[in-house]
């Protein structure tokens, strides 16, 4: 006999109330403000998912650590729980400190660190301190029972999962079962409240010669590694990538907006990114103003 399933649904008229009521409310969705510039639209919030992906070495890591972060800095009552299976949490923390200090990352990593840099590293201390301690880095394994395990028990809002291809549910699955199954547990941390950040690899494409390239022009939804369910799991997907004219965070998918690009500039020696403004226009020092801004004005 087959068992009975008990039929689970809302009506109509018990959505339209709520969603009028919030209507007429004027709530805005909460959002966590996670940079200046256009670094503040990223929309990293309850009940979303943020997918961050960018070929190696691309900086993908060291963007999304600078975001959540500055989240934290903004707002004191947020705590995140960092799941990265690649960097020690000492590593991302050196990042950090060349970001806000200002001092090349790979002096801090040699621990060459001279009185000279006495005043720049305490600010940047207390910058971190005021963060730090409301961040958990996830230790092995990197399963998802383990990180939601550790983001209950640090009381986190923010989850970060870096890199995808690399978290399991802890069952034995080919690479692509497995990131549909994780995705799914992925969407589910975010209905139940939770502000999600998946970093994802992402695999080469074929440039118009037929050759294997990063190129951010060849860079698509479908680059990310076993990328069906990532590309519907997330509510916005970004791809990290270096063009002629910098970098560039390119907005692939936005579920509840229009994509928005965002050209960035990359300090690789401190490891600091920073959004540049669309009408910050810094002349050549030997070019024509006039004849500069008709070819910017051209390009519109």
């Amino acid at each position: 006999m087959a068992s009975e399933i008990s039929a689970s649904y809302i009506t109509g008229n018990d959505v339209f109330s709520q969603w009028w009521t919030s209507i007429e409310a004027g709530e805005k969705p909460l959002r966590y403000c996670c940079g200046e510039g256009d670094l503040s639209k990223i929309h990293i919030g309850p009940g979303r998912v943020v997918l961050i992906g960018g070929a190696p070495g691309a900086g993908k890591t060291t963007l999304t650590m600078q975001l959540i972060v500055d989240a934290l800095r903004m707002d004191d009552s947020l705590r995140a729980c960092v799941a990265n299976v690649e960097v020690s949490p000492a590593t991302l923390l050196d990042r950090q400190l060349a970001r806000i200090s200002g001092i090349p990352a790979t002096r801090i990593q040699n621990r060459e660190l001279s009185d000279e840099f006495d005043e720049r590293l305490q600010i940047a201390r207390a910058a971190l301190e005021s963060a730090v301690g409301r961040i958990a880095f996830v230790s092995a394994s990197f399963d998802l029972q383990n990180i939601a395990s550790a983001a209950d028990d640090f009381d986190a809002n923010i989850i970060v999962l870096d890199y995808i291809q690399r978290i399991r549910t802890g069952a034995d699955e080919t690479a692509k079962a497995g990131i549909d199954r994780t995705m799914d547990y992925v969407r589910k941390f975010a209905d139940v409240g939770f502000a999600i950040v998946v970093v994802s690899a992402v695999g080469r494409s074929k440039d118009r010669y037929g050759r294997s390239s990063y190129d951010s022009a060849d860079l698509s939804l479908a680059s990310f590694r076993e990328s069906s369910e990532l590309e519907f799991g997330a509510d916005d997907a970004y791809i990290l990538a270096e063009t002629k004219d910098g970098m560039l965070l390119r907005h692939l998918k936005a579920r509840y907006s229009e994509p928005h690009d965002i050209a960035l500039e990359f300090h690789r020696s401190c490891q600091s990114f920073k959004a540049i403004d669309p009408f910050e226009w810094i002349p050549d020092a030997n070019a024509d103003r006039t004849k500069n801004l008709e070819s910017l004005w051209g390009k519109a």
